[in-house]
């Protein structure tokens, strides 16, 4: 009997409701609904809309009944590092803050003069970003700690509307892999570091993983959508999830490209090297306990801000296109600046940076384009060399999964930029990985090796060779 999954796939601009099923050995996708995401200002602070999100849901759930379909089971997934507390009461104890507010400015700093840098990444082999959840936490210790002292659970985002789906309570292992605060030897809690810093040990929850069954949903839950179903963890942290979609494996580098760009390959143990740490890659866990070692690169973000700044007079296609026409400009940013992260305009901020640089100045939306395009690809090769160099080894391709592999000229501008073979596709990586997930959770699908092999077989990959090469 086919067995009937939905992916909840939230990213930091849209949220959708993917159902996913096996037929015929391919796999197969129907959107059930779409909503908005986006950061609003809630006082001093920039926020995500949790309950909203979660009424999406709900919106989402209860389609699924008019459309006659009854799903088995549901996954979420969500961007990483950003959480909610809860008191005593399982009430929210603040809004669930996003990681673009500005309250980790000098956090990082801060947790440095406590914890020395090395120790924390060769324990952590997470990445210094100074949004990462440690710093978030530190951040609300130093200014509001009497928050800290009444928070009873920390729920990271998919973690909290899981919660509200059954009451039950866990931090999903991808996910927490993000906070800079698990070992990633032991897999758990970094007990000494939560010591060292002061943060309340008592509020995080059991470590679960990918493909773990929690349960069926709460009774006046399963009154409202009128069925119920298995609330299954995916790899809740969207890349995670995106990761598993990968079809071309062997030799291969990842980019999974959306809001953010993540660059990196698969390994079964964490590269904590000082190397790694000093190019600043991450080791965030992944499916049956791998870790994805890669870098985030600012990505599409950059373009979504200046189609905002000219206030959506061009589709992203139409931004492409201009580009493709300034063929003669070059101008390049370092897009993992932090000042590219939430400037007030992003155009005026790579102008800025142009000047400040002594490069040309783009002054049209196409140069503009252009020069992001042009900037993302050269961070790519940047980043490639970097693993290349640190894992001793060469990689003959790149898969560019997610959304932004739907961008012809930046796939070309890779391929071209890392001389490499780009394999782009499949676009709904995320949903894929998610709904790939649950069906191995409930045993219609084996293992990885098989869910690849699915995934190869049912959904469009492009393939791109560098322009100085024959396509073969």
């Amino acid at each position: 009997m086919t067995k009937y999954c939905i992916a909840v796939d939230i990213g930091a601009s849209s949220g959708r409701l993917i159902l996913g099923y096996l037929e015929a050995g391919l796999l197969k996708l129907y959107g059930i609904h779409r909503f908005e995401n986006k950061i609003v200002q809630n006082g001093d602070s920039f926020c995500w809309e949790v309950n909203n999100l979660f009424q999406e849901i709900k919106k989402g759930l209860k389609k699924c009944k008019e459309m006659g379909i009854k799903p088995d089971s549901i996954g979420i997934d969500t961007w990483a590092v950003d959480f909610v507390l809860l008191d005593m009461n399982d009430q929210l104890l603040t809004e669930a803050v996003s990681y673009r507010d500005p309250r980790t400015d000098g956090m990082m700093e801060k947790v440095f003069e406590k914890v020395m840098k090395e120790r924390l990444y060769l324990e952590t082999g997470i990445q210094f970003q100074k949004f990462n959840t440690i710093y978030q936490l530190y951040a609300i210790k130093q200014k509001t700690p009497d928050i800290l002292e009444k928070a009873k659970s920390f729920l990271m985002i998919p973690d909290y509307f899981n919660y509200l789906l059954t009451g039950k309570k866990v931090n999903e292992y991808t996910n927490a892999t993000s906070t800079q605060l698990l070992n990633a030897f032991t897999k758990k809690w970094d007990q000494e570091l939560l010591d060292v810093l002061g943060i309340n040990k008592e509020m995080f929850q059991e470590i679960k993983a990918p493909k773990t069954i929690l349960g069926s949903l709460k009774e006046e839950l399963v009154s409202e959508f009128g069925f119920d179903l298995q609330v299954i963890l995916p790899a809740t942290h969207d890349t995670g999830s995106a990761v598993i979609a990968v079809p071309e494996q062997d030799d291969t580098i990842y980019i999974s490209s959306g809001t953010w760009s993540l660059i990196g390959t698969e390994n079964y143990f964490p590269i904590c090297v000082t190397k790694a740490m000093d190019c600043n890659f991450t080791n965030e866990g992944g499916i049956d306990y791998q870790f994805r070692f890669l870098k985030n690169i600012m990505g599409l973000w950059m373009i979504q801000e200046v189609k905002q700044n000219y206030v959506d007079e061009y589709t992203f296609a139409e931004l492409v296109n201009l580009a493709r026409d300034v063929k003669d400009f070059k101008a390049i940013v370092n897009v993992n600046d932090d000042r590219f992260l939430k400037p007030d305009n992003m155009v005026q901020e790579i102008m800025n940076y142009c000047v400040e640089t002594a490069q040309d100045i783009p002054a049209t939306p196409g140069e503009v384009a252009k020069c992001v395009f042009d900037s993302l690809a050269v961070s790519y090769q940047e980043a490639v060399s970097e693993i290349e160099e640190i894992l001793e080894k060469r990689f003959e391709k790149i898969n560019v999964i997610g959304g932004g592999c739907q961008n012809e000229m930046l796939n070309q501008l890779i391929a071209d930029v890392t001389n490499k073979v780009v394999y782009a596709g499949p676009v709904e990586a995320t949903a894929i990985g998610n709904i790939a997930t649950q069906l191995m959770a409930l045993g219609e699908i084996e293992d990885i090796k098989d869910v690849r092999a699915i995934i190869k077989n049912s959904f469009e990959v492009k393939k791109y060779v560098p322009s100085q090469q024959v396509v073969s």
